[in-house]
Protein backbone atom coordinates (compact mmCIF):
# COMPACT_ATOMS: atom_id res chain seq x y z
CA UNK A 1 0.00 0.00 0.00
CA UNK A 2 1.11 3.52 -0.68
CA UNK A 3 3.64 3.03 -3.47
CA UNK A 4 1.40 2.97 -6.54
CA UNK A 5 -2.06 3.02 -4.99
CA UNK A 6 -3.56 4.42 -1.81
CA UNK A 7 -1.34 6.85 0.07
CA UNK A 8 -3.90 8.40 2.44
CA UNK A 9 -7.20 7.53 4.10
CA UNK A 10 -9.65 10.18 5.29
CA UNK A 11 -11.98 9.17 8.13
CA UNK A 12 -15.22 10.75 9.23
CA UNK A 13 -15.63 11.01 13.02
CA UNK A 14 -19.27 10.84 14.13
CA UNK A 15 -20.83 7.38 13.82
CA UNK A 16 -17.82 6.21 11.84
CA UNK A 17 -14.94 6.10 14.31
CA UNK A 18 -17.00 6.91 17.42
CA UNK A 19 -20.62 6.02 18.16
CA UNK A 20 -21.97 9.53 18.64
CA UNK A 21 -25.56 8.34 18.29
CA UNK A 22 -25.22 5.89 21.19
CA UNK A 23 -23.50 8.53 23.33
CA UNK A 24 -26.33 10.92 22.51
CA UNK A 25 -28.94 8.38 23.62
CA UNK A 26 -27.14 7.94 26.94
CA UNK A 27 -27.08 11.72 27.35
CA UNK A 28 -30.81 12.03 26.68
CA UNK A 29 -31.57 9.36 29.30
CA UNK A 30 -29.53 11.30 31.86
CA UNK A 31 -31.52 14.45 31.16
CA UNK A 32 -34.86 12.60 31.27
CA UNK A 33 -33.92 11.12 34.65
CA UNK A 34 -32.85 14.52 36.00
CA UNK A 35 -36.05 16.21 34.80
CA UNK A 36 -38.16 13.51 36.45
CA UNK A 37 -36.29 13.12 39.75
CA UNK A 38 -35.08 16.65 40.39
CA UNK A 39 -37.64 18.81 38.63
CA UNK A 40 -40.71 16.55 38.97
CA UNK A 41 -41.54 16.36 35.28
CA UNK A 42 -43.65 13.47 34.09
CA UNK A 43 -42.09 10.84 31.84
CA UNK A 44 -44.02 12.12 28.83
CA UNK A 45 -43.06 15.74 29.47
CA UNK A 46 -39.38 14.92 29.97
CA UNK A 47 -39.20 12.87 26.78
CA UNK A 48 -41.21 15.48 24.92
CA UNK A 49 -38.66 18.15 25.84
CA UNK A 50 -35.77 15.96 24.69
CA UNK A 51 -37.51 15.04 21.44
CA UNK A 52 -38.03 18.71 20.65
CA UNK A 53 -34.37 19.48 21.36
CA UNK A 54 -33.21 16.69 19.08
CA UNK A 55 -35.44 18.00 16.30
CA UNK A 56 -33.97 21.49 16.77
CA UNK A 57 -30.42 20.09 16.63
CA UNK A 58 -31.16 18.41 13.29
CA UNK A 59 -32.31 21.74 11.82
CA UNK A 60 -29.62 23.81 13.53
CA UNK A 61 -28.15 26.62 11.46
CA UNK A 62 -26.03 29.49 12.73
CA UNK A 63 -23.44 32.07 11.83
CA UNK A 64 -20.37 31.34 14.03
CA UNK A 65 -19.38 35.00 13.88
CA UNK A 66 -22.69 36.08 15.42
CA UNK A 67 -23.90 33.23 17.61
CA UNK A 68 -22.11 31.22 20.31
CA UNK A 69 -22.88 27.51 20.03
CA UNK A 70 -23.41 27.26 23.79
CA UNK A 71 -25.97 30.11 23.81
CA UNK A 72 -27.75 28.63 20.80
CA UNK A 73 -28.05 25.17 22.31
CA UNK A 74 -29.21 26.47 25.67
CA UNK A 75 -31.87 28.33 23.69
CA UNK A 76 -32.92 25.02 22.09
CA UNK A 77 -33.56 23.60 25.55
CA UNK A 78 -35.24 26.77 26.76
CA UNK A 79 -37.65 26.76 23.80
CA UNK A 80 -38.33 23.02 24.13
CA UNK A 81 -39.14 23.34 27.82
CA UNK A 82 -41.51 26.26 27.23
CA UNK A 83 -43.16 24.57 24.24
CA UNK A 84 -43.74 21.40 26.28
CA UNK A 85 -44.76 22.60 29.74
CA UNK A 86 -45.61 26.27 29.12
CA UNK A 87 -45.07 29.05 31.61
CA UNK A 88 -42.24 31.55 31.73
CA UNK A 89 -38.95 30.91 29.95
CA UNK A 90 -36.57 29.09 32.28
CA UNK A 91 -33.01 29.80 31.17
CA UNK A 92 -31.40 28.27 34.26
CA UNK A 93 -33.18 24.93 33.82
CA UNK A 94 -32.34 25.00 30.12
CA UNK A 95 -28.67 25.55 30.88
CA UNK A 96 -28.69 22.74 33.44
CA UNK A 97 -30.19 20.35 30.87
CA UNK A 98 -27.77 21.42 28.15
CA UNK A 99 -24.62 21.03 30.22
CA UNK A 100 -25.77 17.66 31.61
CA UNK A 101 -26.53 16.45 28.07
CA UNK A 102 -23.21 17.74 26.73
CA UNK A 103 -21.06 16.34 29.56
CA UNK A 104 -22.74 12.94 29.41
CA UNK A 105 -22.40 12.68 25.65
CA UNK A 106 -18.71 13.57 25.75
CA UNK A 107 -18.09 11.10 28.58
CA UNK A 108 -19.48 8.26 26.49
CA UNK A 109 -17.59 9.13 23.29
CA UNK A 110 -14.81 6.59 23.10
CA UNK A 111 -12.49 5.30 20.41
CA UNK A 112 -12.72 1.53 20.81
CA UNK A 113 -9.55 -0.44 21.46
CA UNK A 114 -9.87 -2.51 18.28
CA UNK A 115 -10.35 0.70 16.27
CA UNK A 116 -7.23 2.16 17.86
CA UNK A 117 -5.33 -0.96 16.89
CA UNK A 118 -6.56 -0.79 13.30
CA UNK A 119 -5.57 2.88 12.98
CA UNK A 120 -2.13 2.17 14.43
CA UNK A 121 -1.52 -0.61 11.88
CA UNK A 122 -2.88 1.39 8.94
CA UNK A 123 -0.68 4.34 9.76
CA UNK A 124 2.39 2.18 9.21
CA UNK A 125 1.46 2.00 5.51
CA UNK A 126 -0.57 5.14 4.71
CA UNK A 127 -1.19 8.62 6.04
CA UNK A 128 -4.40 9.10 8.04
CA UNK A 129 -6.55 12.22 8.27
CA UNK A 130 -9.68 12.90 10.32
CA UNK A 131 -12.24 14.95 8.37
CA UNK A 132 -15.35 15.96 10.30
CA UNK A 133 -18.13 18.42 9.57
CA UNK A 134 -19.60 20.59 12.28
CA UNK A 135 -19.09 23.48 14.65
CA UNK A 136 -15.46 24.07 15.58
CA UNK A 137 -15.97 24.05 19.36
CA UNK A 138 -18.30 21.05 19.36
CA UNK A 139 -16.11 18.89 17.15
CA UNK A 140 -12.85 19.81 18.88
CA UNK A 141 -14.43 18.86 22.21
CA UNK A 142 -15.43 15.48 20.78
CA UNK A 143 -11.93 14.92 19.39
CA UNK A 144 -10.45 15.74 22.79
CA UNK A 145 -12.96 13.51 24.58
CA UNK A 146 -12.20 10.39 22.53
CA UNK A 147 -8.45 11.13 22.51
CA UNK A 148 -8.02 10.28 18.83
CA UNK A 149 -5.40 12.92 17.96
CA UNK A 150 -2.36 10.59 18.22
CA UNK A 151 -3.71 8.31 15.48
CA UNK A 152 -3.82 10.94 12.73
CA UNK A 153 -1.35 12.91 10.68
CA UNK A 154 -3.84 15.76 10.41
CA UNK A 155 -7.31 16.72 11.67
CA UNK A 156 -9.66 18.95 9.67
CA UNK A 157 -12.91 20.35 11.09
CA UNK A 158 -15.44 21.61 8.57
CA UNK A 159 -16.51 24.49 10.78
CA UNK A 160 -12.99 25.91 10.54
CA UNK A 161 -12.99 25.90 6.73
CA UNK A 162 -14.75 27.97 4.07
CA UNK A 163 -16.76 24.93 2.98
CA UNK A 164 -17.65 21.60 4.56
CA UNK A 165 -18.20 18.14 3.10
CA UNK A 166 -19.39 17.43 0.39
CA UNK A 167 -17.65 20.46 -1.20
CA UNK A 168 -14.58 19.38 -3.20
CA UNK A 169 -12.55 22.25 -1.72
CA UNK A 170 -12.27 20.73 1.75
CA UNK A 171 -11.12 17.39 0.33
CA UNK A 172 -8.52 19.10 -1.84
CA UNK A 173 -7.37 21.06 1.22
CA UNK A 174 -6.88 17.72 3.01
CA UNK A 175 -4.87 16.40 0.07
CA UNK A 176 -2.64 19.46 0.15
CA UNK A 177 -2.10 19.04 3.89
CA UNK A 178 -0.80 15.51 3.38
CA UNK A 179 1.00 16.18 0.12
CA UNK A 180 -1.02 13.65 -1.86
CA UNK A 181 -3.26 13.65 -4.93
CA UNK A 182 -7.03 12.97 -4.80
CA UNK A 183 -6.50 9.78 -6.84
CA UNK A 184 -4.27 8.49 -4.03
CA UNK A 185 -6.90 8.93 -1.30
CA UNK A 186 -9.83 6.99 0.14
CA UNK A 187 -12.75 8.49 2.09
CA UNK A 188 -14.45 6.42 4.80
CA UNK A 189 -17.70 7.57 6.38
CA UNK A 190 -21.29 6.78 7.31
CA UNK A 191 -22.99 9.60 5.38
CA UNK A 192 -23.82 9.11 1.71
CA UNK A 193 -24.66 12.80 1.34
CA UNK A 194 -21.46 14.25 2.82
CA UNK A 195 -18.74 11.58 3.00
CA UNK A 196 -19.48 9.56 -0.11
CA UNK A 197 -20.81 12.37 -2.30
CA UNK A 198 -17.91 14.54 -1.19
CA UNK A 199 -15.33 11.91 -2.04
CA UNK A 200 -16.92 11.44 -5.46
CA UNK A 201 -17.08 15.21 -6.03
CA UNK A 202 -13.39 15.55 -5.19
CA UNK A 203 -12.26 12.70 -7.46
CA UNK A 204 -10.84 10.45 -4.75
CA UNK A 205 -9.64 6.99 -5.72
CA UNK A 206 -12.38 5.30 -3.68
CA UNK A 207 -15.21 5.95 -1.27
CA UNK A 208 -16.09 3.47 1.48
CA UNK A 209 -19.56 3.70 3.02
CA UNK A 210 -19.94 2.45 6.58
CA UNK A 211 -23.47 1.03 6.63
CA UNK A 212 -23.81 -0.66 10.01
CA UNK A 213 -27.36 -1.83 9.41
CA UNK A 214 -26.63 -2.82 5.79
CA UNK A 215 -29.95 -1.22 4.86
CA UNK A 216 -30.53 -0.46 1.18
CA UNK A 217 -29.95 3.22 0.34
CA UNK A 218 -32.50 5.37 -1.47
CA UNK A 219 -32.42 5.05 -5.25
CA UNK A 220 -31.23 8.63 -5.70
CA UNK A 221 -28.32 8.25 -3.27
CA UNK A 222 -24.71 8.55 -4.42
CA UNK A 223 -23.14 5.16 -5.07
CA UNK A 224 -20.01 4.34 -3.02
CA UNK A 225 -17.21 2.22 -4.42
CA UNK A 226 -17.32 -0.11 -1.39
CA UNK A 227 -19.72 -0.82 1.48
CA UNK A 228 -18.70 -2.18 4.88
CA UNK A 229 -20.74 -2.99 8.01
CA UNK A 230 -17.86 -2.30 10.43
CA UNK A 231 -14.97 0.13 10.23
CA UNK A 232 -12.76 -2.84 11.12
CA UNK A 233 -13.48 -4.24 7.65
CA UNK A 234 -11.56 -1.36 6.06
CA UNK A 235 -8.10 -3.01 5.86
CA UNK A 236 -9.54 -5.80 3.68
CA UNK A 237 -11.08 -3.17 1.36
CA UNK A 238 -7.76 -1.34 1.09
CA UNK A 239 -6.10 -4.62 0.13
CA UNK A 240 -8.69 -5.08 -2.64
CA UNK A 241 -8.00 -1.58 -3.92
CA UNK A 242 -4.27 -2.27 -3.88
CA UNK A 243 -4.68 -5.55 -5.75
CA UNK A 244 -6.72 -3.79 -8.44
CA UNK A 245 -4.03 -1.11 -8.81
CA UNK A 246 -1.26 -3.70 -9.05
CA UNK A 247 -3.25 -5.76 -11.56
CA UNK A 248 -3.79 -2.69 -13.73
CA UNK A 249 -0.11 -1.79 -13.52
CA UNK A 250 0.78 -5.31 -14.59
CA UNK A 251 -1.62 -5.11 -17.56
CA UNK A 252 -0.25 -1.72 -18.56
CA UNK A 253 3.31 -3.10 -18.51
CA UNK A 254 2.32 -6.06 -20.70
CA UNK A 255 0.53 -3.82 -23.20
CA UNK A 256 3.42 -1.40 -23.24
CA UNK A 257 5.93 -4.21 -23.77
CA UNK A 258 3.89 -5.67 -26.64
CA UNK A 259 3.68 -2.36 -28.41
CA UNK A 260 7.44 -1.87 -28.11
CA UNK A 261 8.30 -5.02 -30.08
Amino acid sequence: MGVHGVKAVFFDLDNTLVDTAAAGRRAIEEVVNALRSKHHCGEGEARGICDKVQAKLLKECRDPAKTCITDLRISHWEEAIQETIGGEANRSLAAECYFLWKATRLRHLTLAEDTRGMLTELRKAVRLLLLTNGDRQTQREKIEACACQPYFDAIVVGGEQKEEKPAPSIFHYCCDLLGVQPAECVMVGDSLDTDIQGGLNAGLRATVWLNKSMAAPADASPVPHYVISSVLDLPAVLQKIEHKVNAKLGTDRVVSGTEAR
